[in-house]
Order: structure tokens, then C-alpha cells, then sequence
């Protein structure tokens, strides 16, 4: 029996199937991070995140923001820029923060500022890296546009690793979505 209509055989269902899958698999995220090849450090150890009974269990100690690592010239300055939502846009709330930090690198040219990016929990270890990555730079840009030099300035993600605040709610999430400037 010979037909004229077109059909796959099993090995290339197989083959559609894979590719579609690909396809499928780049559809992950809303958020165009540009296709720079973009340096993330990790300082992590551990490949797993979770338990032997499957439950999430972080190896993170949080970070103290009420800390005071400005010492010095940057005391008095704000030290933490918050993000919203899968962006790395700085707000415009971030304003005084920049400027004040900007205007102390400004008139102390040998002052340094390490700029760490931070995501919430949600979204794939690389994503988050990248995503931190990025707006680390987007405050080094805002503070060498406010007057800062990008030798004063070290951007550095850290992605998900280091929360600010533990829990699995919208305010956990938006203190952890920041940039830290830690003086140097």
C-alpha cells in the first residue's frame, strides 16, 4: 500500500519532539538580558539546594543590613538599592542613594566601592547570577554618571546565594531583590 500523504516515522517524531522541546526550553524568562558575555563570580560550594527528602534547605547565612559597612567617608550615605521584579532598572528611588555615594567617591578619588548584586530566591542559579550581574552594573553606571570613576567601583553578583531577609513572601523577596555598596 502506497500513500501520498506525508508521514513521520518514529525516529523522526523523536527528532520534532527534541527540537520542539529546545525551542520551548529559551521561553523560560520575560526578561531580555542582553547577550553580553558577562563575568559572575560564585562563592558557593554546594551543587545541591535541596535535602535528601527533597525539601529546599539553604546553606546561606543572611546577610545583617543594619550593619554599618560604610565606615569612614561613606558614613551617613544609604548602602542598599532595591529592584523590582526580574529588572535590573535602577528606580528612581535609588536616587538619593547614588548621589550621596557618588559625591563621596567624587571627592575622595582613592575610596572604593565593592557593588553586589542580589536576587531573590526565585528563577535558575545562572539566571540569578546574571541578573545580579547586571544590576551591579546598572548602579556602577548610575554612580560613574553621578561622578564616581569606574576604577573606585568593583560590580559583583551574588545572585540568590546571600539573602537579606529569609521567607517565601512579596516583602521577603523585595528586600532581597538589591545592590549592597560595601566600602572597600
Amino acid at each position: 500500500m502506497t500513500s501520498n500523504s506525508t508521514s513521520f516515522r518514529p525516529t523522526q517524531k523523536l527528532l520534532w519532539a527534541a527540537l520542539c522541546a529546545a525551542a520551548l526550553a529559551g521561553c523560560g524568562s520575560n526578561v531580555k538580558l542582553d547577550d553580553k558575555n558577562v563575568p559572575v563570580e560564585s562563592r558557593t560550594g554546594t551543587g545541591s539546594d535541596s535535602n535528601a527528602s527533597g525539601a529546599a534547605q539553604s546553606q546561606v547565612t543572611p546577610v545583617d543590613l543594619t550593619k554599618n559597612g560604610g565606615a569612614g567617608v561613606f558614613a551617613g550615605t544609604g548602602k542598599v538599592v532595591y529592584f523590582d521584579f526580574d529588572s535590573y532598572t535602577v528606580r528612581d528611588d535609588a536616587r538619593p542613594v547614588i548621589d550621596a555615594n557618588a559625591k563621596v567617591l567624587a571627592a575622595n578619588k582613592t575610596a572604593k566601592l565593592a557593588v553586589e548584586g542580589h536576587t531573590d530566591e526565585r528563577g535558575g542559579r545562572e539566571y540569578n547570577l546574571s541578573l545580579g550581574q547586571k544590576r551591579a552594573e546598572a548602579v556602577v553606571r548610575s554612580l560613574t554618571l553621578a561622578g564616581a570613576t569606574g576604577g573606585q567601583l568593583e560590580p559583583t553578583s551574588f545572585g540568590k546565594e546571600r539573602p537579606a531577609v529569609s521567607g517565601s513572601d512579596e516583602a521577603a523577596y523585595a528586600k532581597n531583590r538589591r545592590v549592597e555598596l560595601v566600602a572597600r
